[in-house]
């Protein structure tokens, strides 16, 4: 049925999956994997990690919350329990994502890690090989193949407290990093680079991003910017007169056409204001218990946190060039990034943030579920009742 034509794919466990295979088990993996199986469509999810949405787990600071309110970054078909606070903390949307993960029986192949994925055009289908952390290998084989893998480390200022620290980057993590460690009697100085878009969390009780949302539905973009940066000047100042200068673009321009998400305050700049966390220009170069900036200024430092922000990792196991761009995201503009040809769907990598996620879950997995309906119906046609039988994985 099959023309392999590796000579090493004896040499690994195969496994053929009734369905797609979903790299990734967080959000956008999750989102996806509820969606099958709401439709009954069999599938296989692969994550490296021991545990769903090991970032979130793993490689976040212990004071970090949600910047949106939790209506829209819960995932589709289950909301957040309403007892959880309007800004869930980084304990509760685990603890969220946990319990979808078992509310909808999803139990991800753990501690497998995808070293390549490609279309085997002789038989149209996807080779999904993995190692885990035994070393052992496996294939996969199957039809449709779902990237869930995100756009985008464990960290807490408690173990930097007293010390002088730099942190580079000023987006969104940068400053929150910068207030925690504040908030552990740290030192902290903030590398800005570039300009950077600063918003409140909240303008008159409401979510920036909410009013934003709405306002967009009745005005073009450029003017919901100017409205915005109005209202974030009446609130926040000139956020220039801290060494934090605004781009020319606007912050939701900004974000739509080059992924750059404004920065949404929740305390920061008040310490900055106070000089209680230090901004200073790019860096020229590193000594020995020292920095010296583009400005030629030298700082003493002690620790260095790096809040530069994350990369795809597609381009380093997906082997194929044609819907995916070097950078690792789809080539297609939002919102037709999600579907790509032979069985390929992307999700996560809108740059919309949860609610992005969400939109894309949706559409894969229905996209999926008709294909297979329609092609398990044309199997039992074609084989006698008496002898009809579908195998799943």
């Amino acid at each position: 049925m099959f023309s392999f034509s590796n000579s090493d794919m004896f040499s690994r466990r195969c496994v053929w999956v009734n369905g797609p295979v979903i790299v990734g088990a967080g959000p956008s993996g999750l989102a996806v994997a509820a969606g099958l199986k709401d439709q009954g469509v069999p599938f296989v999810i692969l994550e490296r990690a021991d545990c769903i949405a090991s970032l979130w787990q793993r490689r976040t600071y212990d004071r970090l919350k949600l910047h949106l309110p939790k209506r829209f970054c819960q995932l589709p078909n289950l909301p957040f329990p309403e007892h959880f606070p309007e800004y869930p903390s980084k304990r509760q949307f685990i603890e969220y994502l946990e319990s979808y993960a078992a509310h909808f029986d999803i139990n991800p192949q753990f501690n497998e890690c995808v070293q390549s994925a490609k279309y085997d055009e002789a038989c149209r289908l996807w080779r999904v090989k993995t190692v885990t952390n035994t070393g052992s290998e496996v294939e996969y084989i199957c039809q449709y193949l779902v990237v869930a893998t995100g756009e985008n480390a464990e960290r807490s200022g408690e173990n930097y407290r007293g010390k002088k620290v730099l942190v580079v980057g000023c987006g969104n993590s940068g400053m929150e990093v910068s207030l925690d460690l504040c908030n552990h009697d740290a030192k902290p100085t903030m590398v800005v680079r570039s300009s950077v878009h600063v918003l409140p969390r909240e303008i008159f009780g409401k979510s920036t991003f909410e009013l934003a949302m709405f306002m967009m539905k009745w005005l073009p973009l450029w003017l919901v910017d100017k409205v915005m940066l109005v209202f974030a000047w009446t609130i926040l100042g000139n956020t220039a007169n801290y060494g934090l200068k605004r781009p020319v673009v606007g912050p939701l321009e900004l974000k739509n056409n080059h992924g750059k998400t404004p920065v949404l305050d929740i305390g920061a700049l008040e310490k900055i204001r106070s000089r209680e966390i230090q901004v200073v220009p790019g860096i020229k170069k590193f000594s020995c218990g020292m920095v010296e900036l583009v400005n030629g200024e030298k700082l003493e430092i002690d620790s260095v946190v790096l809040a530069t922000g994350y990369c795809s990792n597609v381009p380093y196991w997906l082997q194929e060039t044609e819907f995916f761009s070097k950078n690792g995201f789809p080539k297609a503009p939002f919102p037709n990034g999600w579907k790509g040809k032979g069985g390929l769907y992307a999700v996560g990598f809108t740059r919309r943030g949860l609610s992005g996620v969400s939109a894309d879950a949706m559409k894969i997995s229905q996209d999926i579920g008709n294909v297979w309906k329609d092609e398990l119906k044309q199997k039992k046609q074609k084989v006698p009742t008496h002898r009809r039988c579908i195998s799943t994985f």
